[in-house]
């Protein structure tokens, strides 16, 4: 190894062909200095690749910015590290600061699935700030701001959105210092409730004595019915299906009038409910034999 000594009259245009140079500053300054040319150009070191076409050139500023620098390796760099300054024209390497503790966190959305009106979301977590910014983000990628926020404390926001477009999103939030988080899952889905089709009230007059002619009960959006309170007659079958339900059978509860009154819930595939009061009247002897509709 070659070793080349820095004295009073320093180095020019020094050729180093050895495998390795060592440049020792052997004055009481320690420093090695690469000195610009007067009015010409600023000093600066240059490193470059190994066929000399490119490489890294570390200059000094210009003689007009009056300034000096101070550039501190540290003694070791993993991800995440940027370059700093104190403010006195010294430079260093700073790892950044990941504000885990500061970072909002998002546990629940209630309700977890809204209609495509104007619906308040109740958004439970941790590190909220007043007043953040509240985003829907849907799996296709389109972005709903939120229409208002309402910041109730650094826990618990509420979130009104009007999403028109069915599906499932993703929940948002932006706190006023600039730290976010979106929740892990599409959290949030959006769907139109059931609506009934069928009317609301008297299904009609039957022959207590007869088959009952099939009453088809209809609501869009539905997956499933079921009786959720009251009941139909026995043994009468009521069988669920999508789009609608069916009352069926032969009646052999009643042997004189009656009437029945029992209510449907139709639930969509988002668990979404609609609930529909109906009732049924049964008729014997000189007024039976017919239906009433």
């Amino acid at each position: 190894m070659a070793k080349t000594e820095i004295k009073t009259g320093g180095i020019k245009d020094a050729n180093v062909t050895t495998a390795k140079t060592d440049l020792v500053a052997t004055g009481s300054v320690g420093a090695i200095t690469a000195k610009g040319t007067p009015s010409v150009t600023d000093g600066y070191i240059t490193l470059n690749c190994d066929q000399n076409t490119h490489g890294v050139k570390i200059k000094s500023p210009p003689h007009s910015a009056a300034q000096s620098y101070t550039l501190t390796l540290p003694s070791s760099i993993t991800n995440d590290y940027f370059l700093q300054t104190d403010g006195s024209g010294n430079l260093s390497f700073s790892a950044v600061s990941t504000y885990t503790d500061d970072l909002p966190t998002i546990s629940s959305l209630t309700p977890s699935v809204a209609e495509n009106t104007a619906t308040a979301i109740v958004i439970a977590g941790t590190n909220f700030v007043s007043i953040p910014v509240v985003e829907a983000i849907s799996t296709t990628g389109a972005i709903v701001v939120a229409d208002s926020v309402t910041f109730t404390s650094v826990t618990s926001l509420t979130a009104t959105f009007t999403l028109p477009v069915d599906g499932t999103y993703y929940v948002r939030v932006e706190n006023s210092n600039g730290l976010a988080v979106r929740t892990a899952t599409a959290a949030l889905t959006v769907s139109d409730a059931p609506a009934w089709v069928t009317g609301s009230g008297s299904l009609g007059t039957f022959d207590g004595e007869s088959a009952l002619p099939t009453q088809t009960l209809t609501a869009t959006n539905a997956t499933s019915f079921a009786i959720t309170s009251g009941a139909v007659a026995t043994p009468l079958t009521f069988t669920t299906g999508v789009g609608s339900c069916t009352i069926t059978g032969t009646q052999t509860q009643h042997s004189v009038a009656a009437t029945d009154s029992f209510t449907v819930t139709a639930t969509d595939a988002e668990g979404q409910t609609a609930a529909r009061a109906f009732t049924m009247t049964w008729s014997f002897g000189a007024t039976g034999g017919a239906q009433f509709n």
